[in-house]
């Protein structure tokens, strides 16, 4: 298939100069270029969109007409999932009508939200970081304002159909836009299917329906209403990362873990439900020529649920667990360890090698699982294997009222008031037992440490019976967790802009109240007086201000200054030291500093575009927070890192050559840097003992992840006759990995003996990710038909087919070693530390669309 693909690309690459012709009706060369970008630049698959949790952060999709950098940036890297200066996502600001839409727990925007209405996205104005508008004050990681209105979609009909080699092979589309008709009334809708029996990656599939309908009237008056409802319920089968080894013994990039045989058949242990049906009213009043009113009340019910394989005094089910690898035997790492390096260690090594050569063993087993099951309920035992449902669903209602007031025609004044609040729900689920006949709600990590009949091993002291059993659980009902976080905002903003000479400036402003708690739905044993109800309520006063001035030069130089200062109330994600488990705030929780500032210089004469900009952003108090399973303490660890200071510095260049007419070369690029700059305060939950611990983490110097921090592409375009080929090759590189914290704890550093003579800790260098070379390539055709227009467009990644770079992954957080009663350690054959986990990207993958317009 791929080589087909990649042969097929090359054919039409080089027929299409040769069939080039002028189009019939004489349609401008500023149309054309707009149909060859029709499909493309609204056609990013789930992974690059980061929908996946297990994912890498979400890509930053932004734009500006008039930064050559921007407005490729988005698409051309997003197989890397590139992020803008390398900022979370939470920085970049998303409004629909002028209503925010990133979710108010995590302060991030899932594009899931609008997935599959391509068409309805395309109604969008853009902010960089210190561009002026009239929907909010820019964020650090730039604004998109996306218009829903019925009126403001094209007119017309459309018939999009779709295969692809990606995460969906197939999709239709059809959209409808009838304008206003002469009563003052504007319909528009759009109906899209995805779907994969199996997508790019082995064991996953996809399944998505995707719907819009909108409705706006115009009176003649100066008002308007307008009401759009849209959703796009999606199930899916997850990829996961791997290592290295289990890469190679699978010889192939693409080994996902998360799928087995059952009966024969495929099943992937995570599955992924998400639905979150939106709706959005809008009403617009154009008081006076100058001055207009818009005031949005949106409301949405997130819907999003994750499967994922658990086990119960019992071996991991994982295939990829590290016990069946075959360097938990051998150490093939330290050539001087001779206890893991004799004869029989190399056998078992050569024996768990060719295990590994036959497919069903590298993949999970279901059938034993429930054969597992089945003799455990024999003998009246629990579960030994089960699949788990993780629930987030979030009801978010919100409102934004927005005035524009042109004063003269040089100046600009924007005012506007949002009022929002969101109830995050928040609890897992038994999916499915395995044939299992019984599980209680307890907590099998903590029992040793505690008797099975002692209630802290409880979950939920409110239904744990009078036998001190714990709940009985079935498949469908809450164990675990089961918990609310609600959050309430308040913001107040405002900007100008004017004109003064060869000077534009704006100023903007805001000011924002957050306000935060936790109730608890179950009475956790570890916390019997403080995880069932009400928590308390953290409040915050947040704001700040921007300045931004460009300077006309003449001859066409421009140069701008740009320097924003806020204080950033935290995130509730990350304001709960252990949330599952009780209703503790995170100590010293405080609002976020964000110093952020750009210069640009951009010189445009006919035949060059060209940009370059520098950027340096300086964040303190920051709060971030992590769970995982942590070796040293033999438990599930809730780890918050507070206290830390984060640099973003870098530059960015952008050109784009007029070869001729209709031929163009651009080339864009970065170098940045995104890392912490001191070492931070750590305080982690051992969760099966209730007991805090208060640490240094070593984590300075440690980069943002997932997400190239340099990335260079060269771009050649040819637009003429209705034929569009653009040819790009990308090179990225420094590509860092999520860290492991707890293997720079100061104990840690200590039991591993990463001390040097003069008693100095040796922190572990984070680990980093393949870059390399990838060349992308689309060809399309415009053909205009005696009713409608036909576009054909097709769309090719990586045709060189180089699988060897990294999209992201993350460090193990367990150790090389285990602890022993005694304070003294035994190191294992097993290196954690040189076994992290990796995505890799996609070989040669693409999409062919053809669409009809009338």
């Amino acid at each position: 298939m791929q080589k087909k693909l990649k042969i097929a690309v090359i054919a039409l690459c080089c027929a299409s100069t040769a069939m080039a012709q002028e189009p019939k009706n004489g349609a401008s060369q500023q149309e054309q270029t707009a149909n060859a970008l029709d499909e493309q630049a609204f056609t990013f698959t789930e992974a690059q969109l980061g929908e996946d949790e297990d994912m890498s952060d979400n890509i930053t999709i932004l734009n500006s007409n008039s930064n050559v950098y921007a407005s490729e940036v988005g698409y051309l890297f997003s197989p890397l999932r590139f992020r803008y200066r390398a900022f979370n996502q939470k920085y970049n600001d998303i409004y629909i009508n002028g209503a925010p839409m990133n979710d108010m727990e995590s302060g991030q925007f899932r594009y899931s939200l609008v997935g599959g209405l391509n068409q309805q996205t395309k109604n969008v104005d853009f902010a960089l970081p210190f561009e002026d508008n009239n929907f909010g004050v820019a964020a650090m990681a730039g604004s998109n304002n996306y218009d829903f209105r019925a009126g403001s979609m094209a007119a017309g009909n459309r018939i999009t159909l779709s295969a692809a080699n990606r995460n969906y092979t197939l999709r239709g589309m059809y959209t409808y836009g009838s304008g206003f008709n002469s009563r003052g009334w504007a319909f528009a809708a759009n109906l899209t299917y995805r779907w994969a029996n199996r997508g790019y990656v082995e064991g996953t599939f996809y399944n998505a329906l995707s719907y819009f309908f909108g409705v706006q009237k115009k009176w003649k008056n100066g008002h308007s209403l307008s009401f759009s409802t849209w959703g796009n319920p999606t199930e899916r089968a997850s990829q996961g990362a791997s290592t290295d080894e289990a890469y190679w013994l699978a010889n192939d990039y693409q080994y996902n873990p998360y799928w087995g045989y059952q009966n024969g058949h495929k099943r992937n242990s995570r599955v992924v439900n998400d639905f979150a049906p939106s709706a959005i009213l809008t009403w617009d009043w154009n008081i006076n020529d100058n001055t207009k009113l818009t005031t949005s009340l949106f409301a949405k019910y997130s819907i999003y649920k994750s499967t994922r394989l658990n086990y119960n005094n019992t071996d991991n089910p994982q295939p990829d667990y590290w016990k069946n690898l075959p360097s938990s035997y051998y150490d093939v790492w330290d050539a001087t360890d001779s206890r893991y390096r004799t004869s029989q260690a190399l056998a078992d090594w050569q024996t768990a090698v060719d295990w590994w050569q036959t497919k069903a063993n590298r993949q999970i087993n279901w059938d034993r699982l429930y054969y597992a099951n089945r003799e455990a309920a024999k003998n009246g035992n629990d579960a030994l294997y089960y699949l788990e449902a993780k629930h987030n669903n979030n009801m978010m209602v919100n409102m934004a009222s927005t005035l524009n007031k042109r004063i003269g025609k040089d100046k600009q004044l924007n005012a506007g008031i949002i009022l929002g609040q969101n109830i995050g729900h928040h609890y897992k689920t038994m999916d499915d037992l395995l044939g299992a006949k019984s599980f209680h709600n307890i907590n099998t990590y903590a029992i040793g440490t505690y008797a099975t009949d002692d209630p802290r091993v409880q979950y939920d002291l409110n239904t744990m019976g009078t036998q001190g059993l714990g709940k009985l659980v079935y498949e469908g009902d809450r164990f675990g967790y089961d918990y609310d976080l609600k959050v309430r905002q308040g913001k107040l903003w405002s900007s100008f802009d004017q004109t003064v000479g060869i000077l534009h400036y704006t100023v903007a402003a805001k000011i924002g109240y957050d306000g935060m708690n936790r109730h608890g739905n179950m009475r956790n044993g570890m916390f019997a007086n403080n995880s069932f109800g009400k928590s308390g309520t953290a409040e915050f006063i947040s704001g700040g201000g921007k300045f931004n001035g460009n300077l006309d030069l003449g001859a066409g130089n421009t140069v701008s200054l740009g320097i924003g200062y806020e204080k950033r109330a935290p995130q509730a994600t990350t304001a709960f030291v252990s949330p599952e488990m009780n209703n503790d705030f995170v100590d010293n929780l405080k609002n976020e500093d964000v110093f952020s500032s750009e210069f640009n210089y951009q010189y445009i004469n006919h035949w060059l575009h060209a940009n370059i900009s520098a950027y340096y952003s300086h964040l303190s108090n920051v709060t971030e927070w992590q769970n995982y399973y942590f070796d040293d303490i033999n438990s599930f660890s809730y780890v918050s890192m507070t206290d830390m200071k984060k640099n973003y510095y870098g530059v960015e260049f952008g050109l784009d050559f007029k070869l001729t007419s209709f031929l163009n070369f651009k080339t864009i690029g970065t170098w940045s840097d995104a890392k912490n700059i001191n070492n931070a305060h750590v305080r982690y939950l051992n969760s099966t003992q209730a007991t805090y611990t208060d640490d240094i983490v070593y984590n300075k110097d440690m980069r943002e992840s997932g997400t190239p921090l340099s990335a260079y592409s060269a771009i050649l375009s040819f637009h003429k006759g209705g034929w569009f080929i653009d040819l790009n090759g990308n090179y990225y590189d420094r590509i860092y990995l999520s860290y492991a914290p707890s293997r720079r704890y100061g104990q840690t550093l200590v039991n591993a003996g990463d001390v040097d003579n003069d008693g100095n800790y040796v922190v572990p260098a984070q680990a980093k990710g393949k870059g390399g070379f990838m060349l992308d390539g689309s060809i399309g055709k415009s053909i205009y038909l005696k009713h409608g227009s036909l576009s054909i467009n097709l769309m090719v990644t990586n045709i060189l087919n180089n699988q060897k770079i990294v999209s992201g992954g993350y460090e193990q957080s367990r150790s090389d070693y285990t602890l022993k009663n005694d304070g003294t350690r035994s190191d294992r054959a097993y290196k954690f530390s040189r076994n992290v986990k990796k995505y890799y990207v996609n070989g040669i993958n693409g999409m062919l669309n053809v669409a009809y317009k009338f």
